[in-house]
C-alpha cells in the first residue's frame, strides 16, 4: 500500500487559500489543480509499505507523536517546483514554527525507518508545502507565484498526524489508517494563536 504521514488543515485555513486561488484558477487549463480536499501538508512520504512493517510502523509514530509539543502554523505564500518559470508543481508554503514542524517530520522518518519503510526521499532537505497544482508539461507561473506572494492565511494549532494511504487510480483518493495526538505542555494548552483547529482527514 502507498503511504505517507501528514498534517491535516483546518477547514477555515482550506476555504482562505481557496478563496486566493479562486481568481488565479481562471484561463490556466495547463495546470491540473489540486482539489481541496486533498490539500494536506506532508511529513513523510514512505511510498509502497507491507502489511508486516506497517504493524511495526504504528506505535513509532504514535511514539513519535508524544514526543512533540503542539505547536501553530499557517499557510503564507508560493512557490514551484523546480522553478516559477519552469513549473512542475506550484506550492503554497507555510509560517508558524518550521523549526517544530521540520522536528516533528524528522521524528516520524526516523520512526518509519526504525519500522523498516524508509523514506525513499530520506536525506533531502524536508520544504513543506501544499500542491495547488500540477503541470503536465513545464509551465510559467511566476504571475501565479507573484499574485500569492504576500497571502498569509489564519494560524492554527497543529494538534495531530495523520498515517494516510493513498490511491491513485483515477481521482487521487485519502484514507487515513491512523492519527495519533501531539503534547501539550505542563499545565495545559499551549500558547499557540488558535484561530482554528485542525481537522480531520477523512
Amino acid at each position: 500500500m502507498r503511504l505517507f504521514i501528514g498534517l491535516a488543515l483546518p477547514a477555515a485555513a482550506l476555504d482562505d487559500l481557496d478563496a486566493a486561488c479562486a481568481p488565479l484558477r481562471q484561463g490556466r487549463e495547463d495546470l491540473r489543480w489540486t482539489s481541496r480536499e486533498l490539500w494536506h501538508v506532508t511529513l513523510a512520504f514512505l511510498g509502497e509499505v507491507s502489511e508486516d512493517r506497517l504493524d511495526r510502523l504504528l506505535p513509532r509514530l504514535e511514539r513519535a507523536a508524544r514526543r512533540h509539543l503542539v505547536f501553530g502554523l499557517s499557510l503564507a505564500g508560493a512557490g514551484a517546483f523546480p522553478s516559477p518559470a519552469r513549473a512542475n508543481v506550484l506550492w503554497s508554503g507555510l509560517s508558524g514554527d518550521r523549526k517544530a514542524l521540520g522536528e516533528l517530520a524528522m521524528s516520524v522518518s526516523a520512526g518509519a525507518r526504525r519500522a523498516g519503510a524508509p523514506p525513499p526521499d530520506e536525506g533531502r532537505r524536508y520544504r513543506p508545502h501544499v500542491t495547488l497544482a500540477r503541470c503536465r508539461m513545464p509551465a510559467d507561473v511566476r504571475s501565479i507565484v507573484n499574485d500569492l506572494s504576500g497571502y498569509q492565511g489564519p494560524a492554527w494549532a497543529v494538534e495531530e498526524i495523520y498515517l494516510i494511504r493513498s490511491t491513485l487510480d483515477g481521482q487521487p483518493r485519502y484514507e487515513a489508517l491512523g492519527a495519533w495526538k501531539l503534547s501539550f505542555p505542563p499545565g495545559g494548552r499551549p500558547s499557540v494563536p488558535p484561530d482554528v483547529r485542525q481537522s480531520r482527514l477523512a
